[in-house]
C-alpha cells in the first residue's frame, strides 16, 4: 500500500476546486442572489383570509367588441 494523503473527498477541498468556485461565484453575483432569497424568506407569509382581499370591480366588456378580439387572435373573418 502506498501512503496516500487523508482528503475527506470534498470538492472543496481541492485548493484548485476551491479557487475556481469562487471565482464562479463571484462572476455568478451569487452572493446578491443569496440576499435576495434571504430577505424572501424572511418576510411573513400572504394573508389568505378571505378579509385581506378588497372588491376589485370588473371592467364591462362589450360581447361585440370581445368577439371581435378572439376572431383576430384565432384570424378569422367574422364580417
Amino acid at each position: 500500500m502506498t501512503d496516500a494523503q487523508q482528503t475527506s473527498g470534498l470538492a472543496y477541498d481541492d485548493a484548485p476546486m476551491a479557487s475556481d468556485c469562487r471565482a464562479a461565484q463571484a462572476r455568478l453575483e451569487l452572493s446578491r442572489s443569496f440576499a435576495r432569497v434571504a430577505r424572501a424568506a424572511s418576510r411573513p407569509a400572504p394573508s389568505i383570509g378571505f378579509d385581506a382581499f378588497t372588491e376589485v370591480a370588473k371592467p364591462d366588456i362589450d360581447p361585440t367588441v370581445a368577439a371581435r378580439r378572439i376572431a383576430a387572435a384565432l384570424g378569422l373573418d367574422l364580417v
